[in-house]
């Protein structure tokens, strides 16, 4: 089955476009091998999209969301209930993936085609200002982290920003991949730290198994919690990056299914490291410690009588790593969804002359951002845990679009959503509405939930 092209004329070939092509005919040529290893090399090379995507969520809001979890909730409801958001994530993300491995176009350009100017705008503004919050939220997370080592913000900030820099210097989307995720496995770095807490496996175990009860019942701060760690794991740029960095890997249907396992192996992984900060923190509510309030300096401050100074150190470096990830993963999105929409290059394997509004966009968002965490008395630590709040309110529009489009016969073929895809997409959609409307109802009505 040929490709789609998404309302658009056909152009002659750009530099991207040959880069592409270098890369799929390497792909081929293992493909052609059949050798004992050639499997897993050819994995190697497919993966990435669904990796970066699911460990960029991993990002420093979302982490110290499950870290909040584990100090208010221990070991119990909150583990099996983090893996089924990632069950979650996995059935949309799919979603997106196969629409870019069928059409070979990304988010943004097929609303545009699809929907008109009106719809895309919508989704546009809903992107544009989510990642904005969000990349903010990522500065504060760098900023904390390395600030436990005594790092002054502006380094921070600065250093940041200059990896950011560095990783699309080399205006290739490959390098770029392995850069990035190289530094996102460094979220693993969550799994000793939870090991330094000393947690009884047990116990582990039997909440996964048994999904236990809420402490507290369904509180309004529960249940803001619970939409929270819900955001941590959905949010709509998560739709905008993979399906754009499947079409900029030029993945197609041929490798449908590598990038399914792609997908998957993104979130079981970040899953298994959620769940380990919630491991990490847990004995601070053991302990009867209140870390309502607490910072990413303070967790790691907090836990280590428990973890050790290692553990405290890893804990402040994981919070880093996962801010600096989400903000270069974060930032490409916003410049793919840009170029799509206005007709500029959009490629991480365009050159920086053909390139310069992409790169412009991702370096831009990424300055902003970190500039609006240096400014003296920014409200900044009262939007970390409201941005993935809103990431969950923001997700049943995008979910719609990413039905149709999925559903789209012309656009899709015979890649479209089956009847078992349709059920588990309307149901995350069904989900998540009423999630929005048991928090609206917590600041409505108050009173109900106490």
């Amino acid at each position: 089955m040929k490709r789609h092209a998404a309302l658009a004329e056909p152009q002659n070939p750009a530099h991207e476009d040959f880069d592409r092509a270098r890369d799929r005919r390497v792909i081929e040529i293992i493909r052609r091998r059949r050798s004992r290893w050639s499997g897993v090399r050819l994995l190697l090379l497919l993966a990435g999209p669904g990796v970066l995507t699911f460990l960029g969520e991993n990002d420093a809001p979302s982490m110290l969301s499950y870290a909040a979890t584990g100090a208010q909730f221990g070991i119990g409801f909150f583990l099996p209930f983090v893996a089924a958001t990632f069950a979650i994530g996995f059935i949309v993300q799919e979603m997106a993936a196969r629409i870019g491995a069928a059409t070979g176009q990304g988010h943004a350009e097929l609303i545009f085609a699809r929907f008109g100017r009106f719809w895309g705008g919508f989704a546009m503004l809903d992107l544009v200002a989510g990642n904005f919050l969000t990349l903010v939220t990522e500065f504060i997370g760098i900023r904390a982290g390395l600030g436990f080592f005594g790092v002054p913000p502006l380094v921070a900030v600065g250093f940041s920003i200059l990896v950011i820099g560095f990783a699309i210097s080399t205006s290739r989307y490959k390098t770029w991949e392995r850069i990035t995720m190289g530094l996102a496995l460094g979220n693993a770095i969550f799994l000793p730290v939870a090991l330094f807490a000393h947690p009884d496996p047990g116990a582990i175990g039997h909440a996964l198994l048994t999904w236990g009860p809420l402490p507290n019942g369904f509180t309004p701060g529960t249940i803001t919690l619970m939409i929270a760690d819900i955001g941590a794991t959905v949010t709509p740029w998560m739709l905008f990056f993979q399906q754009g960095a499947v079409a900029d890997k030029g993945l197609t249907t041929h490798d449908l299914k590598a990038v399914r396992l792609d997908t998957l192996i993104g979130s079981v992984l970040a899953a298994l490291f959620g769940i380990a900060a919630i491991v990490a923190t847990a004995p601070l509510f053991t302990h009867g410690i209140s870390a309502g309030n607490f910072q990413a300096a303070q967790f790691a401050e907090a836990i280590a009588p428990y973890t050790g100074h290692l553990g405290a150190a890893l804990f402040a470096i994981g919070i880093f790593e996962a801010g600096l990830v989400a903000a270069i993963t974060i930032s490409t999105s916003s410049a793919y969804a840009f170029g799509e929409v206005l007709g500029h290059a959009h490629s991480l394997n365009s050159p920086l002359r053909e390139g310069l509004p992409f790169y412009i966009v991702l370096l831009g968002s990424a300055c902003a951002a970190g500039g609006l965490t240096l400014i003296p008395g920014a409200p900044l630590e009262e939007i970390v845990i409201l941005v993935n709040v809103v990431a969950t309110l923001a997700m049943p529009p995008a979910l719609l679009f990413l039905l149709v489009l999925a559903n789209d016969r012309e656009l899709m073929g015979d890649y479209r959503n089956r009847l078992a895809g349709n059920i588990a997409g309307i149901g995350v959609t069904a989900f998540l509405i009423a999630c929005g409307l048991g928090f609206a109802a917590t600041v409505v009505l108050p009173s109900l939930f106490r």
